[in-house]
Formats: C-alpha cells, sequence, structure tokens
C-alpha cells in the first residue's frame, strides 16, 4: 500500500516540474496549483487574508491579492500578528538579470512588492541575482553586471520609494556580514538535501550547486548591518512566483538552527504565455510574451495575432455556445491587468454567453496593455544612472519605517 502511494506520488511529481529554472507540465498541460501546494507544503492564501491586509492598511486590497494572483502563503499570518502588535518588518524580493528587456510576467512581483512597500510602510531589499545568471546561462560576468543595471531601471521605474528601498547586485554587495550568514546556511545543508531539493546532478557544476545561500541569506536582517544593525528580531516576507518556493523552503529549515525567524512568503501563480497556459514564455520567442519594451503597434499586433482565445470559430457558433473562459488568454490577462472589477465581470459574463465577441475583448485588452507599458516606458526612460546608483548605495535609510 505505501508502496503504491509512493508510486503515485513519484507519478504525478513526473507529470509537472517546478523548480527555479524549468516550469513545465506533462504533455504540455497546465501546471495543477493544489498539486502543488501539497508537493511544496505551503498554504492557500483565502479570502480572510484579503480582508484582513485591507482592514490593517486602512486600503482597498491589490488586485493580485483579491483575485488571487498571489495565491499561496507560508507564515504571511505571523507577519499579519507581528504588524498588528506594532512589530514592523522588511520585505525582500529580486531578479534574476538574464535578459535586457523585462517581459509583463516580470513586472508582477514589482507591482505587489510596491503595494506592500506603500500600504506597510516597510523597508524593502532587491537582490540582482548576477552571479547567478553568469552560472545558469551562457554570459559573461560583465555582461551579467550589465544587464543588472538595465533591469534596474525597470525595477526603479515600478516607482519604489528610495527612502526606504535598498537595491544591490551579489557581484557588488556579497561579503561580510553576508557572507558570513552565507557560510553559516551552507554549513547547515549536505549535498544530498540540495540534490534533493533542486535537482542537481553530477553534470552540474560546483557553482550551481554553491549559490542557493546566496539568495537565502537576504531573508536575515543581519546581512544588511547598514539598514538593520541590532534589528536581528526584524521578520522579513517575500513576494515571489511559486518556482521560488525551493530556495525558501532550504532557508526556512535553516533559519531556527542558526538563531533567526523563518522568512515568510507570498507567493503568485505564473503568467501565462500569449499562446496559452500550455506555452511558456521564452525569450527566444518574442511573440510568445508582451514586453516594456513593445510598441502599441507591436502589442496590437501580437494581441491579435498571437494570444490564444477560448471563442469559437465563426460569429454563429460564439453566439450560440459562448466563450470558454478557461483557455482564454485575453482573459486571463484582463484579469492581471484591468484594475476595475465590474468591468471584468461583465466582459467574462458577456463574453461567456456569446454576446462579446472575441475581437472586442482583444481591444479592450490592447488598451489595457498599451496604458501600462506606455506608462512604464515613460517612467523608465526617466530613470538615470545616477538615480540607479543613489538606489545601490550602501547607505542607511533613517526613515525607512516612517
Amino acid at each position: 500500500m505505501e508502496l503504491e502511494k509512493k508510486e503515485d506520488q513519484q507519478q504525478q511529481e513526473e507529470e509537472q516540474v517546478v523548480t527555479p529554472w524549468e516550469v513545465s507540465a506533462k504533455d504540455g498541460g497546465k501546471i495543477d496549483y493544489d498539486k502543488l501546494i501539497d508537493k511544496f507544503g505551503c498554504q492557500r492564501l483565502d479570502q480572510s487574508f484579503v480582508d484582513r491586509v485591507q482592514r490593517l492598511t486602512s486600503r482597498p486590497s491589490h488586485v493580485f491579492l483579491r483575485r488571487g494572483v498571489f495565491f499561496a502563503h507560508r507564515d504571511f499570518n505571523e507577519i499579519l500578528d507581528a504588524y498588528e502588535r506594532g512589530d514592523k518588518f522588511y520585505l525582500y524580493t529580486g531578479r534574476g538579470p538574464s535578459s535586457e528587456a523585462l517581459h509583463l510576467g516580470h513586472l508582477i512581483p514589482f507591482m505587489f512588492t510596491k503595494y506592500l512597500q506603500d500600504a506597510f510602510k516597510v523597508p524593502l531589499v532587491i537582490q540582482l541575482t548576477d552571479d547567478e545568471k553568469c552560472m545558469w546561462k551562457d554570459l559573461s560576468v560583465e555582461e551579467s553586471q550589465r544587464l543588472a543595471r538595465e533591469n534596474a531601471k525597470d525595477i526603479i521605474a515600478c516607482g519604489f520609494d528610495i527612502s526606504k528601498t535598498f537595491i544591490f547586485s551579489d557581484f557588488d554587495y556579497v561579503g561580510g556580514a553576508f557572507y558570513k550568514n552565507m557560510v553559516k546556511v551552507a554549513k547547515c545543508v549536505t549535498y544530498n538535501k540540495v540534490v534533493g531539493i533542486f535537482g542537481f546532478t553530477g553534470e552540474d557544476h560546483i557553482g550551481k550547486v554553491s549559490f542557493p545561500p546566496v539568495q537565502a541569506v537576504p531573508s536575515f536582517p543581519s546581512s544588511f548591518p547598514h539598514l538593520f544593525s541590532g534589528k536581528d528580531d526584524l521578520r522579513c516576507l517575500i513576494p515571489c512566483a511559486i518556482d521560488q518556493d525551493p530556495y525558501f523552503r532550504m532557508t526556512r529549515d535553516v533559519a531556527p538552527r542558526i538563531g533567526y525567524h523563518k522568512p515568510a512568503l507570498i507567493e503568485s501563480l505564473f503568467f501565462p504565455a500569449l499562446q496559452g497556459e500550455t506555452g511558456k514564455m521564452s525569450a527566444s520567442d518574442p511573440n510568445s510574451a508582451i514586453y516594456v519594451t513593445d510598441s502599441a503597434k507591436e502589442i496590437k499586433y501580437k494581441v491579435n495575432k498571437h494570444a490564444f482565445t477560448g471563442g469559437q470559430e465563426s460569429i454563429e457558433k460564439h453566439r450560440q455556445y459562448g466563450a470558454n473562459l478557461e483557455v482564454d488568454i485575453p482573459v486571463k490577462y484582463l484579469n492581471f491587468f484591468l484594475e476595475d472589477d465590474a468591468e471584468l465581470e461583465h466582459i467574462k459574463k458577456e463574453y461567456g454567453v456569446g454576446r462579446m465577441l472575441t475581437g472586442e475583448v482583444k481591444k479592450r485588452l490592447i488598451e489595457v496593455l498599451t496604458e501600462l507599458v506606455e506608462r512604464h516606458r515613460r517612467a523608465r526612460a526617466a530613470v538615470t544612472d545616477e538615480m540607479v546608483d543613489a538606489f545601490m548605495a550602501v547607505r542607511p535609510l533613517p526613515n525607512m519605517f516612517d
């Protein structure tokens, strides 16, 4: 019986792979998030959290929160308990700079983190893992560093508060107290354990095996003595996509053994490719995603030509049967980016019964995405090299909790 159960579990695990470097479902299917939650051991984020965040921050909950884009968590309740008692926390998120331009999926954690920073009035550290991308991709050290600075401009363009935000790249910042914490973590994680969590093989170079502590230790306030000196008890909340969970399962396992709080996490779904949820947004296929560098013309072309829809093949059939909203990418994208709940519900209802046509839904999506990308492009154009230097300067943030 136990063996059967084990085999069944193994089969399920083979059906989908979710690691920080690979996301795939069996036979090109959809990711099963319920199975993922069971496998990873995190919790569903239910409506009670949405209501509680709204009550504690006295502002409407973010669209990503109320629509279940951020859908899973670890110990988020403890962060809220502490906040309610008057204890502060800090935010930590990051980006692996492997490409010049970000696509909309890359913006999601940053848009949500900005909301959390504004709502809870807390400091934020943003890690640019230029070292990781140098090891995983065919990039030189110098190119990884250049991409980190380029990506920092896109991150700054999301509107973070410079008096509460420290952005750092690993090549520049790792050392001192940060490195001491890396060594403490590394001593607690066996080779077998890291292979079990990340799936490394004998063909992987030792740089990959030694990297996880680098992403783990920003979870500990003592890694930033210029910010959190004497605040070793400060809790950390990490907003990220759920493929980053393995790093923080490892971190949470180690934290109490080296005298730190376990970091809390709030985790998002994956942003689907234009070709459908079975597709993967790929840097090698520019038509699989909307990039923040796309022109209005390119956005219109991509949505009209490549966005997978649940509409029927003829207008007659569509009027009769309506659209399949489960697979429709324009509706899924609107679910992320159309602010107005009432309008979204109206579109879903009318489109679902066939009164609204695919072309009309795509037209609305093109408007929403064009406005979003234009706004981002204007903000990014205003980010100078001096601003990047200012955000990345190792400095105290005296007003970070004001």
